[in-house]
């Protein structure tokens, strides 16, 4: 099969900086199993380490200290890669909606009602950006 034009810019450069990069690398870890068994070994080993603590409190106030951090940076971490992965799909389809377009304006002096759609089609990609 040919390779696209696409397929070899994605190759060249991903135009990504090293946030983006660890991100990515974060999210496919996180979103596996591997990553839940490692939760669920620090909840055993938390309820397990309960008869070391000084007192009830302290032992719920380390658990839930390290849930929250935790949720707070998972939670930054994946809304950034939902956007970026947004962002992409949306991209995508501007650019499938751009071919429609030119499609269908190639046809239009065929069928003088295409010529209205494509300006409806084009005047709807990128609406994202103006709202």
């Amino acid at each position: 099969m040919a390779r696209t034009e696409a397929a070899d810019d994605r190759e060249k450069s991903d135009g990504r900086n090293p946030f983006e990069r660890f991100v990515e690398a974060s999210y496919q870890r996180v979103s596996r199993a591997p990553f839940f068994i490692v939760c669920l070994f620090i909840v055993i080993a938390w309820l397990v380490s309960m008869p070391w603590w000084p007192d009830i409190k302290s032992w719920q106030v380390a658990i839930h200290t390290v849930a929250s951090v935790l949720s707070l940076l998972l939670l930054v971490l994946l809304e950034n890669a939902s956007r970026r992965s947004t962002e992409s799909a949306q991209e995508k389809m501007n650019v499938i909606a751009e071919g429609l377009a030119a499609l269908m304006e190639s046809r239009a002096d065929q069928d003088p009602e295409l010529d209205e759609a494509v300006h409806k089609l084009r005047d709807a990609v990128g609406l994202e950006e103006r709202h």
